[in-house]
């Protein structure tokens, strides 16, 4: 009886984790959503030079920007408790999986990070490149959160995907791509947060012209677009080379496929951007895109590891129904 109890408890119990991963990706795909919004609204000071109070008042006087860069404090507080509760959660009940000891801290440390960065821009400010540090690593806390997900839903008997081999090449050529576009996205924030995004005028050309040069902020803009040119051909050749191998890895292939549509989406975004002159919808978008894009990708870095024995755990009665519940390796 003890034992039956045992498995239904580690099965509610993964339920129950994988329900609290899945909202709180969601929730840390708003988080970046309503960053976005603060920045390209010009609401980042729209609560003084005041944190974590707004104007020094824990619910202020509202004023269009104060509204924006409440709400996106308010909401990032709500995701700040759910990130916190499914790293406790994961951590009680996966922590013999070297998977959970390595994204249950990831979370954290990124969820603080971006949180110190945040406030920090608030109370002094900041250089461009400082400030486009800060867009990046709110990406890397989005894919730690979404890779936590993945990770929780994998156990179902996805996971098994990962022990297939890949050629060497592949691998190198996914965790290139992820690292490519890591920049790509750096320099896409710096442009932003130069005010640089509408030096060229047109799309595809720049102000009329095939090779504008690269200096002002035209040649910010113009390396931007030629960066994206070849983060375009990487993920298209990435999608090329997973596609054959589809029948072995579906999971490369889907994920591959997807990568290469978002970037597609995300290089017609920013086209809208420019010719739609910063209009709010077409700047989110382009935000909402690129953040898709980049858990795309961070999927496919975790899927071309192989799955690591498992760690010892320090408690074994902690963890085991939930691992025989969720179809983990057998120890």
């Amino acid at each position: 009886m003890g034992d039956w109890r045992g498995v239904l408890a580690g099965e509610a119990a993964g339920r129950a984790a994988r329900w609290l991963a899945v909202t709180a990706t969601a929730g840390m795909f708003v988080v970046l959503i309503m960053g976005a919004t603060v920045t390209n609204t010009g609401s980042a000071q729209g609560c003084g030079r005041s944190w974590p109070l707004c104007h020094g008042q824990f619910i202020p006087s509202f004023a269009v920007s104060t509204a924006i860069e409440f709400s996106h404090r308010a909401v990032t507080g709500i995701e700040t408790v759910l990130i916190l509760g499914l790293a406790l959660l994961v951590w009680l009940g996966w922590r013999g999986r070297r998977e959970a000891r390595i994204l249950v801290p990831a979370m954290v440390f990124f969820l603080v990070l971006q949180a110190g960065l945040g406030a920090w821009a608030v109370l002094y400010p900041q250089l461009p490149e400082v400030l486009a540090l800060h867009f990046g690593v709110s990406l890397t806390a989005f894919a730690s959160v979404l890779l936590t997900a993945v990770f929780l839903l994998d156990l179902r008997g996805a996971e098994v995907l990962r022990d297939r081999p890949i050629p060497v090449g592949l691998r190198r050529l996914v965790w290139g791509a992820f690292a490519y576009t890591y920049l790509l996205v750096y320099l896409g924030a710096y442009v932003s947060h130069t005010n640089a995004s509408l030096a060229c005028t047109g799309w595809p050309l720049c102000n009329g012209q095939v090779f504008p040069g690269f200096s002002g902020p035209v040649g910010i803009v113009f390396a931007h677009r030629l960066a994206a040119l070849v983060g375009v051909g990487l993920v298209a050749w990435l999608a090329r080379w997973t596609w054959r191998l589809r029948a072995e890895r579906p999971d490369l292939a889907r994920g591959a496929a997807l990568s290469l549509i978002l970037i597609l989406a995300q290089a017609l975004s920013g086209a809208l951007v420019v010719l739609l002159r910063l209009d709010l919808f077409s700047t989110l978008l382009h935000a909402g895109l690129v953040s898709l894009l980049f858990g795309g990708l961070s999927y496919l870095c975790y899927h071309i590891l192989p799955r690591p024995t498992p760690v010892v755990a320090t408690e074994p009665s902690a963890e085991p129904a939930v691992v025989l519940g969720a179809g983990a390796r057998p120890r």
